[in-house]
């Protein structure tokens, strides 16, 4: 009987780089997985009929494919990264998988894995964290899995517009002109995981919605994705009035770095109070990302460390 599980990896360079000088990379996979890992012509193998062996063996090649194929210059590097972020969650909880995407999104980091389960598990989030860990991409990733797999019906995108004072009629042209530059960063999450065109076609057809925090008064909103982003620049009272805009089949995903407070002197930050004054209710999943989990540049960790050591 034939229990060879094999993949095959149709660029040479690619399979090269995938199994790195005198094959070391596979070798690290092979102690991961604990069993063998056999390689002819442009063919990869185990031989292991167990399906969650196979299962794993496919996740963990096709993540180095794709961090190679995102122009990865140090496979080992990331394959390091894949091995410990893959040891306590199964292929379906630690990906994202988004319907038409342009990639898959995977964790970087075991705060990552667990951060993306935590979003999957509970139907309020809080994430904080220093710039670059990832906390507002896997959410927009996450919410655009749910609504392009039609398990909701629109993402609405917010971000207190602490500059402006909450006040947009003094700026030039209509609301989306005025809120444009405060929710870029968001539209840039989703254009990195969907093409360009599916964001303007998701956006005209009323599926992401973008609203400035001040204009979400009175809605209730159901059936949807909410994101806050940049959180930490909330009053309590905007916090208060955002988390009850939560209706019925609605998930809601609250990110933001409490180091980077923008709001007056003696003004309490919302997403600080939140965190202290919710992190009891079972149903609402608290997270905090660190100094480990940036990954924009190691120039970026390197920057906030320094702040934080300060």
């Amino acid at each position: 009987m034939n229990t060879a599980y094999t993949i095959v990896v149709p660029d040479n360079e690619i399979l090269s780089r995938l199994c790195g000088a005198n094959d070391s990379n596979l070798k690290l996979i092979e102690q991961h997985l604990g069993i063998s890992v056999y390689t002819k012509g442009n063919e990869l193998s185990v031989d292991n009929d167990d399906p969650a062996i196979q299962q794993q063996f496919r996740f963990i090649v096709d993540r180095i494919i794709d961090e190679i194929e995102d122009g990865c210059s140090n496979s080992a590097d990331a394959l390091s990264a894949i091995l410990n972020t893959d040891r306590h969650a199964s292929f379906d909880e630690s990906s994202i998988l988004v319907p038409g995407a342009i990639r898959k999104v995977y964790p970087k980091t075991q705060n990552q894995a667990d951060y993306i389960r935590l979003l999957r598990k509970n139907d309020m989030v809080f994430c904080t964290g220093p710039a670059g860990s990832g906390k507002t991409f896997l959410a927009v990733a996450e919410a655009l899995r749910l609504v392009l797999s039609r398990e909701k019906s629109g993402i609405v995108l917010t971000r207190p517009v602490v500059e402006a004072g909450e006040n947009l009629g003094y700026l030039p042209g209509d609301l989306d002109q005025k809120i444009s530059p405060y929710l870029k960063p968001l539209y840039d999450a989703m254009e990195t995981v969907i093409p360009r065109d599916m964001v303007r076609k998701l956006v005209e057809n009323g599926i992401v919605e973008t609203a400035p925090l001040a204009y979400m008064r009175g809605r209730t909103i159901n059936n949807s994705v909410i994101i806050l982003d940049e959180a930490q620049n909330t009053t309590c009272e905007q916090m208060k009035m955002f988390l009850t805009r939560m209706g019925s089949g609605s998930k809601v995903f609250v990110t933001g770095d409490i180091t980077q407070v923008d709001l007056p002197k003696r003004v309490n930050s919302g997403l600080v109070h939140a965190v202290s004054l919710l992190q009891k209710i079972s149903e609402i999943g608290i997270f905090k990302m660190t100094t480990e989990d940036v990954v924009r540049s190691s120039l970026v960790r390197k920057i906030v460390q320094a702040y934080e050591n300060e």
